[in-house]
């Protein structure tokens, strides 16, 4: 039988759990419309909206940016083998 405080632990850890979930797929989501789904939709009269269709960043950001997430891979990996067989 779990104790008091190792049920809080436990759903103190799914709790975090859902808001990094939510955060994540919330970035993901906004992310999505500004680089992708913005250019696609008609012209709209809000400002913000407006902006972020005329935007062309973030359209370059994430082809620009595989390369070098591709290198960090890569060290990451390189330096968890060096690090498990020192």
């Amino acid at each position: 039988m779990r104790t008091f405080s190792q049920w809080v632990a436990s759903n103190g850890e799914v709790v975090w759990g859902w808001i990094f979930l939510i955060f994540g797929s919330t970035s993901f989501l906004a992310f999505f419309y500004a680089a992708i789904l913005s250019k696609l939709l008609p012209r709209s009269n809000h400002a913000i909206i407006s902006a972020i269709q005329d935007d062309s960043y973030y359209c370059f950001l994430v082809p620009l940016t595989l390369p070098i997430l591709l290198v960090a891979v890569y060290f990451h990996w390189l330096s968890m083998k060096l690090f498990k067989h020192a």
